[in-house]
């Protein structure tokens, strides 16, 4: 048996499936903390058979590098109930045969939205932001994985929102993450007509990510994913943006239309993404 589990700021998604991504079954469920969270994963998988291999695809900080002692581990995080939490301790425990790989939720999805491409970039904006990288084809790591969410953008004209990161106050995601949009106007980004003030910061900042995206790995697409993306023409807006600005500067913009796309897979990219990881070394 083949198992996926997603892990998401708000809700966590468990499946069984095959290793090329497809769902057999699944189970949404809300998030709280680790060993909650995980032993409803455990308790349901349990009811379906022994599974073999399992992919996890989590919301960071969490440790991913597999040379590090705290591989498998989540870090330091303002979520109750989650710094320090052993993803490979709980699910080693449940199931001691099964071989458990671990990706970022991002990096996960990408490997779902690739669709036979090398170099592609997928963000998400929900809760947090965050975007796993494909270069090479390969997923991309440093001392950590990418924390793309925390760069600090060019302030937009008239922009004077303080951000909502409790680290960076106005880096990009405490700019435009879903809990940035309430504060700053009080309503979710599902709740904002299309003609809002806020979709204009959006489009700006989301244009500036994909700019250093585009400066620093060229990718061939950028997939931009998550509730808050999914406001009525935001992908379009944001691609325009970065053509104005680029002046036709990058291949990539030239030989890719649309270059800046929704997710094909919607919101089953992550958990689909987690079956993929399984076969992964």
């Amino acid at each position: 048996m083949i198992a996926g589990i997603e892990m998401g700021g708000t809700k966590t998604v468990v499946a069984v499936g095959e290793s090329d991504g497809t769902v057999l079954e699944e189970n949404r469920y809300p998030t709280t903390d680790g060993p909650e969270t995980f032993a409803t994963a455990i308790d349901w998988l349990r009811e379906r058979g022994v599974p073999g291999a399992i992919g996890v695809a989590a919301f960071g900080p969490v440790s991913v590098t597999k040379n590090r002692p705290d591989y498998g581990s989540m870090l330091a995080t303002p979520k109750p109930g989650w710094a320090g939490f052993s993803i490979t301790g709980a699910l080693g425990k449940a199931f001691p045969e099964a071989r458990v790989t671990i990706e970022t939720d991002v990096n996960a999805a990408v490997l779902a939205e690739a669709d036979g491409l090398e170099d592609v970039v997928y963000i998400t904006i929900g809760t947090g932001l965050g975007a796993g990288i494909l270069s090479g084809g390969r997923l991309i790591h440093g001392v950590l994985h990418s924390e793309f969410g925390h760069w600090l953008p060019r302030k937009s004209p008239g922009d004077d929102f303080e951000g909502v990161c409790p680290f960076h106050g106005d880096c990009l995601e405490g700019l435009v993450s879903g809990p940035a949009i309430a504060k700053r106007w009080g309503k979710e980004a599902k709740d904002l007509p299309a003609d809002h003030q806020a979709w204009d910061f959006e489009c700006d900042y989301l244009a500036q990510a994909v700019q250093v995206l585009l400066a620093t790995v060229n990718p061939a697409r950028v997939v931009i994913g998550g509730g808050v993306s999914q406001a009525e023409g935001f992908h379009r807006r944001v691609e325009e943006i970065v053509r104005e600005r680029t002046a036709d500067y990058f291949p990539a913009l030239a030989e890719n239309r649309p270059f800046v796309v929704p997710p094909m897979h919607g919101q089953q990219a992550g958990i689909r993404g987690a079956l993929l990881l399984t076969r992964r070394d």
